[in-house]
């Protein structure tokens, strides 16, 4: 039997393409776009939508209701910097930021998600549809890892995981065994971007899952634009947690990688 799926897209390919693979599954998507980062080409995908500024929670929940959505997903970044920008809370949305003990993404996002718990609408995992996407373990391009690169990466993942584990980023730039770049609200290709204009080419991406990783809104992304940033930027190897992190248009991703003379590689990380 097909389901009816909620989707609160933000920005970048993510919604889209999530709302895609929804769709060949024969299933009706109802999509809640955030005003402030959702593209319009997600309209193309939606058997309904709505137009909705971040803080309009309440609205969002009505619209699923009266669309009798059960289950939702969330896809697409929604930028952190968007708390100090003039977005106006409506009644539902206070509720939660009066209650939330810090803004960190994780704190708010739980929130939000008892929040449509409470109305009988459950999140499922950001990757439903997508797990043939997820990063599998080893060297994903042509280009194969040098030692030095090799011992870069081994020195950056516990300093990343580190990190991902405060809530602050889930992405690292280091080169020659130092610390270049932490991603923090600017997001990952920014960060990228920091880290070569720093530290010039020859620098290695990391991106990691947080520890306790909550799949309804805590999955790292890559996607085309990474890759392009990491290209722009110099830097010549994008580590990846694997079986953490969504290669969105893994094949794509990858040939735009090999044609950027890029090194990809899935990581098994402990602990």
């Amino acid at each position: 039997m097909n389901k009816t799926l909620g989707l609160i897209a933000g920005n970048g390919a993510f919604p889209i393409l999530l709302a895609q693979e929804a769709k060949k599954s024969g299933d009706r998507v109802i999509v809640a776009a955030l005003k402030e980062e959702a593209d319009t080409i997600v309209e193309k995908h939606a058997d309904q939508i709505t137009w909705l500024s971040i803080g309009q929670l309440g609205h969002i929940i009505s619209f699923f209701k009266d669309h009798q959505v059960t289950h939702a997903v969330m896809a697409g970044q929604v930028k952190h910097t968007q708390l100090f920008k003039n977005i106006i809370p409506d009644l539902r949305a206070t509720k939660i930021l009066a209650k939330t003990v810090n803004k960190k993404a994780a704190s708010i996002l739980s929130l939000v998600i008892q929040e449509f718990e409470e109305d009988g609408i459950q999140f499922l995992s950001s990757t439903t549809y997508l797990e043939h996407w997820l990063c599998p373990e080893g060297i994903l391009t042509k280009r194969r890892l040098s030692p030095e690169q090799e011992a870069d990466i081994a020195f950056g993942v516990p300093l990343a995981r580190a990190i991902a584990a405060q809530d602050i980023g889930q992405t690292i730039v280091v080169k020659d065994k130092s610390v270049i770049a932490v991603e923090a609200m600017e997001g990952t290709d920014a960060c990228i971007r920091r880290a070569g204009d720093i530290a010039g080419p020859g620098c290695i991406v990391i991106k990691v899952a947080r520890p306790r990783q909550d799949p309804r809104f805590d999955v790292p992304v890559v996607g085309l634009r990474t890759i392009q940033a990491v290209t722009q930027s110099g830097a010549r190897v994008l580590a990846l947690e694997a079986g953490k992190t969504l290669l969105l248009d893994k094949d794509a991703l990858i040939k735009e990688a090999d044609a950027s003379q890029l090194t990809l590689t899935g990581l098994q990380v402990q602990g």
